[in-house]
């Protein structure tokens, strides 16, 4: 078996006494690791499987012969490749939104409220524009699939260009009357608005973002089982419930096979 390094990719390495290796060329001492995550293809697709159905790391870790820090690097892993693992551009009738993500002030320490206070002083809404929460920009297409990320501000600066590289020009983009949204009618989509303000969630002609408020409610109701997550991970489980969504019609051994094709092919 031809050993090559992990650093420069060169065959020209030698084995030491200590049992690792060192390449020639960049002098990088590495240990050969024949498996990618130090466990059997069997264990990882039994391990995917408890993951699909939403088991615990405490009881995935009582059920399967591995250490809690394989487990957490194993489900980085899944995560990361679930964030690769999108519709590329949407195209017909799609809905684009934006919520917040973050929790409510009444269930936030004291130390973390006293740090808010005094970084936004004038701070008074708790939700929608203006919170200090995270916001999130989503789009979804009427054939089920959706897309969402992360972003700094909900301004048009933030969103249209977003929306201009994963929506296909020509597409009817449904959307509420936020100001971020104004202007699309002019870069070549058909704009229909949704007047949210005035009680008005449905114009009867099928122009609605039902469907994306739908997938802000099942995404909140996710995370909040979760108890709290870290800021640096909340873009791992965003990827994670926008990939469990869009793919709730498949079944359990579709969604396993799919995941352990995408890790080992990462």
């Amino acid at each position: 078996v031809i050993m090559r390094c992990k650093r420069c990719n060169k065959n020209k390495c030698y084995f030491l006494s200590s049992g690792r290796y060192r390449c020639r060329v960049c002098k990088y001492t590495f240990s050969a690791s024949k498996k990618k995550f130090n466990v059997s293809s069997r264990t990882i697709k039994s391990i995917l499987k408890d993951f699909v159905l939403e088991h615990s790391t405490n009881i995935i870790i009582n059920q399967q012969s591995i250490s809690k820090y394989s487990l957490l690097k194993l489900l980085t892993a899944c995560r990361m490749v679930m964030m690769q693992d999108v519709a590329k551009v949407f195209s017909g009738i799609v809905e684009v939104d934006e919520t917040y993500l973050g929790a409510k002030m009444r269930n936030r320490r004291l130390k973390e409220l006293l740090k808010i206070k005094i970084k936004h002083p004038k701070q008074k809404k708790l939700s929608g524009h203006g919170t200090i929460k995270q916001p999130i920009f989503g789009i979804l297409c009427r054939s089920g699939k959706v897309w969402a990320e992360i972003v700094p501000d909900v301004e048009a600066k933030d969103l249209q260009p977003l929306i201009e590289k994963q929506v296909q020009r020509g597409s009817t983009i449904c959307s509420d009357t936020w100001r971020g949204y104004t202007g699309l009618a002019t870069k070549g989509y058909v704009h229909r608005l949704v007047k949210h303000s005035e009680g008005e969630y449905s114009d009867k002609k099928g122009n609605h973002i039902n469907g994306l408020e739908g997938f802000w409610g099942y995404l909140k109701r996710k995370l909040a089982a979760k108890g709290g997550i870290r800021k640096s991970r909340l873009n791992l489980f965003l990827a994670e419930y926008v990939w469990r969504y869009n793919h709730r019609s498949d079944t359990i051994e579709q969604r396993v096979n799919r995941l352990f094709k995408l890790l080992m092919s990462s």
